[in-house]
């Protein structure tokens, strides 16, 4: 239940088993444009979970911004 989740539940305890987390993890690629490795995601938690894709987008996006104003 959505509701009894929080940022201490556990991945394993949500039931997904590697299949669901591969395809979860495309579906966070595809909706968030960026690029995972599946051997630097190593979450725990939801707020693994969060604080990695957090960490990920900044740096991606940065070294995007970065990429893209040095062909100015």
């Amino acid at each position: 239940k959505i509701e009894e989740l929080t940022a201490a539940t556990t991945i394993e305890y949500l039931g997904l088993d590697s299949l669901d987390i591969i395809k979860f993890l495309f579906e966070i690629e595809n909706e968030f444009n960026v690029r995972i490795a599946d051997r630097e995601f190593k979450v725990i938690t939801i707020q693994d979970m969060v604080d990695a894709l957090d960490r990920l987008i900044l740096e991606q996006h940065s070294e995007q911004e970065i990429g893209s104003s040095s062909h100015h």
